[in-house]
Parts: structure tokens; C-alpha cells; sequence
């Protein structure tokens, strides 16, 4: 009777303990935060190239941040409410590049419903910053 007692209590112990240590989810705001830690904002720009740019995030409510080399280009449209990283992004560029007039279509993942349009605005690059030293 004792051990199966000890038993209980060390798996209670261990179970609130990973509650403990689960990490918190971040807002949004705080993903963007993250993704831009140790970079530095430069001019922004009304096109980038679709050809150099993979990896595009969804910021759900925040922004889109596209990847071309080590450089991020961040998205805030002038609706950034409509960004939802369960629709998928249709995008007509007019030509090889990506710009801000550039037509964008929000379409429901299962449904395959529009759900709506994304306003884009200008793209900001951010580069990592060089430590003295390096």
C-alpha cells in the first residue's frame, strides 16, 4: 500500500512538473518579434523578386515575412486582419517580381472558398546585424 502511495505521488510530481515547464504560446506580435531578433529594418520597397524569394510565413492578424537569401522582407498590408495562416495565399503578380499592387486572394484550405483579399503594402528588408569583431 505504501509503494503503490509513493508511486502516485511521484507521477503527480512529474506530471505538474511538464505543466509547469510548458512553454507559453506568443502572440502574433511576439512571432515577428523572434523572426526579426538581431536584424535591423532597411529601406522599404514596392517590389521583391518572386524568383529569389521561398519560404513565406503567414503572421496570422500581423504580416507576411518572405525570405530571400539571409535577408526578410516583411508584408504589413494595409489589412492585416484578413491574414489567416489556415487560408492559403493565391497571388497574381504582374510580372516576375511581387508588389505591393499586386492582387492577393485569401482561399479556405478544406473549402477552397475565397475568403477574401490582402491589401499588400510595402516590403521592409531586415538584415542581420554585424557584431564588431566578426
Amino acid at each position: 500500500m505504501r509503494a503503490l502511495a509513493i508511486a502516485l505521488a511521484a507521477t503527480a510530481l512529474v506530471a505538474g512538473g511538464a505543466a509547469v515547464q510548458a512553454k507559453p504560446r506568443l502572440t502574433p506580435e511576439q512571432r515577428l518579434e523572434k523572426l526579426l531578433e538581431g536584424r535591423v529594418a532597411g529601406k522599404p520597397t514596392s517590389c521583391i523578386s518572386s524568383f529569389d524569394t521561398r519560404d513565406m510565413e503567414i503572421i496570422d492578424g500581423v504580416a507576411l515575412v518572405y525570405k530571400s537569401g539571409t535577408t526578410l522582407y516583411v508584408n504589413k498590408p494595409r489589412n492585416p486582419e484578413d491574414l489567416d495562416s489556415d487560408d492559403i495565399l493565391v497571388i497574381r503578380p504582374t510580372g516576375s517580381q511581387l508588389c505591393r499592387l499586386d492582387m492577393v486572394n485569401t482561399v479556405d484550405r478544406m473549402g477552397h472558398f475565397t475568403t477574401g483579399f490582402i491589401n499588400l503594402g510595402d516590403f521592409v528588408p531586415y538584415r542581420r546585424v554585424r557584431q564588431a569583431g566578426r
